[in-house]
């Protein structure tokens, strides 16, 4: 189908960072044909007038777990050793497929209405995130989180789930579906264990996705367990040979980031989760000056409490202020980059999303400007990175496809999926 957008202010968030005023987006199957005038000779099946709405790339959630929405609000105001150990690990223990089922569809239904179109995720039963993500019709990165445990047996069980995975899901869903190997992190697998994983990722062709350096503690025990940090550990095992989907970065040194820069180590930035357990501040400013691609992700919403990248996009022009007493540090424009073309870079995915141009894939959404908080209208990429909120979000494209129009979710039956969740969630607890 071929779907004339018309009369739209545009923020391409690619070759151009400035708005685009009173333009028009053709896109023409799953890509985007033509950004311009009228085009006569281009018929369209369909025309959505978005006068007075600003269209931008789809937003891209780097780093999630999004079935841990089924333990939204349940494990509060916890530090994140105790809050692992005592509070979530003990309940996921009891996880079954339809619990991660219906955590994935409450998840995507709340990423669909925030303007998300594509995550990275890493959790267990991989499988029924894939299958909630094609039924949805969003762009997901799927990563079967892998903890060491005593038994050699589950280990390598655990290596066949992934590359089970990646046959039965990588490159369906018309492409919109990748797996990436996930090493949960340092602390998590042992050397030997992380060395068979590595090795894993360079039979499937594909990347690592991993926890590093979040906390003081983990750099400190990694220190007394190696005698270096997570970062010059995981470097020396070699896991950096092959992208890298760094998540959190937050206790790092300049050698850290160094070693980050020089072997194009893609860093996820996750500002809300990372206050609220306080785990502290990442040197964003720094790493972004050295080169690195910092993305921006919004964690397990059992540790957020939401998947709102919007307002990870203002929390992270706002944080690096006061932390680098300096008032330009992190400028919206920097924001918007981190959730949308840099997020598609550390997915690997930039030739075909993070912004839009002619040529590239469909993924775009519209927000309303319309609202009071959004007016007046003296700076558009001011207004989406420091006033815009999620509920702003009018239209969702994936791949060509409307998939939420005028606020409605097209794909999904929202009441059952909330009803579902509901149910599961309580059982889970429970059990």
């Amino acid at each position: 189908m071929t779907i004339l957008i018309k009369n739209v202010t545009l923020l391409p968030m690619g070759k151009t960072l400035e708005p685009i005023e009173n333009t028009n987006i053709y896109i023409e199957g799953d890509s985007i044909k033509h950004i311009g005038d009228i085009r006569e000779d281009l018929k369209v099946k369909k025309t959505i007038d978005a006068s007075g709405k600003v269209a931008i790339p789809g937003l891209v959630n780097g780093h999630t777990h999004i079935s841990m929405s089924l333990l939204r609000n349940f494990a509060d105001d916890v530090p994140l050793h105790e809050w692992l150990t005592q509070k979530i690990w003990p309940v996921e223990a009891n996880l079954t497929a339809e619990d991660v089922y219906w955590g994935a569809m409450l998840s995507i239904v709340e990423m669909i209405r925030s303007g998300v179109t594509c995550y990275s995720d890493m959790y267990f039963f991989m499988e029924e995130v894939g299958k909630a993500t094609i039924e949805s019709g969003i762009r997901g990165v799927l990563s079967r989180g892998t903890i060491e445990e005593d038994d050699e047996k589950v280990n390598k069980g655990k290596i066949d789930y992934t590359r089970q995975l990646y046959k039965d899901f990588h490159g369906t869903g018309d492409g919109r579906i990748k797996v990436m190997v996930a090493p949960h992190a340092p602390y998590t697998c042992s050397p030997s264990y992380l060395e068979k994983l590595i090795e894993l990722a360079d039979e499937l062709k594909t990347g690592l996705h991993i926890h590093l350096s979040e906390t003081k503690k983990e750099v400190e025990d990694s220190f007394k367990l190696y005698g270096k940090s997570p970062i010059k550990h995981v470097y020396d095992l070699g896991l950096f040979k092959y992208p890298t989907l760094a998540a959190h970065c937050v206790h790092i040194s300049d050698e850290d980031i160094d070693i980050l820069s020089e072997n194009s180590v893609n860093v996820v930035n996750n500002p809300g989760s990372n206050l609220k357990l306080a785990s502290g501040f990442a040197p964003v400013e720094k790493m972004l000056n050295k080169g690195v691609n910092v993305a921006l992700g919004t964690d397990g919403s059992s540790s957020n409490n939401n998947l709102n990248m919007f307002e990870e996009m203002n929390l992270a022009a706002l944080i690096n202020k006061p932390v680098n007493e300096s008032a330009i540090s992190i400028p919206a424009i920097k924001a918007i980059e981190m959730a949308t073309i840099n997020g598609a870079k550390a997915l690997s995915w930039e030739r075909e999303i993070g912004s839009i141009e002619e040529g590239k894939k469909a993924d775009l959404i519209l927000i309303d400007m319309n609202k009071p908080h959004l007016c007046p209208r003296h700076n558009i990429v001011s207004a989406i990175a420091y006033s815009c909120q999620a509920s702003d979000v009018e239209t969702v494209i994936v791949d060509g496809k409307i998939i939420m129009e005028n606020y409605e979710i097209k794909t999904i039956d929202v009441e059952k999926v909330m009803y579902n969740a509901e149910k599961a969630a309580h059982s889970l607890v429970n059990r």
